[in-house]
């Protein structure tokens, strides 16, 4: 994940890039009834109830709707929320790109048999 900048020789997380990598990871993995699970489990660990509600929310969402652009627009959703999450939790910035590279790695493999 591109989320890293060196600065005084030393590598800082860009926390308006790190929301929208996240927030392009999660909508893409809610297409994966395995990887949702996964991601579910992980998210809540990390952020709490209300993120596991807004992920299941999402999922729901994605699931009813007919409209070509929801997955765009449930992105713009997470990259809000992931934004205030940064913002009021910052020490969490480190552990959400973890999970974020690991959600991404997962969507990269092939599915199992």
């Amino acid at each position: 994940m591109g989320v890293l900048r060196k600065r005084g020789g030393r590598m800082i997380l860009q926390h308006p890039r790190l929301a929208w990598d996240g927030a392009r990871v999660i909508v893409r993995a809610l297409d994966s009834q395995h990887l949702y699970g996964w991601l579910n489990a992980r998210l809540g660990d990390l952020a709490g109830p209300a993120y596991q509600q807004a992920l299941s929310d999402s999922s729901n969402r994605l699931w009813w709707t007919e409209r070509m652009d929801a997955p765009q627009a449930e992105a713009g959703l997470w990259r809000a929320r992931l934004a205030d999450l940064l913002q009021n939790r910052p020490e969490l910035a480190e552990p959400l790109r973890e999970l974020i590279w690991e959600a991404a790695t997962r969507l990269a493999e092939p599915p199992a048999a």
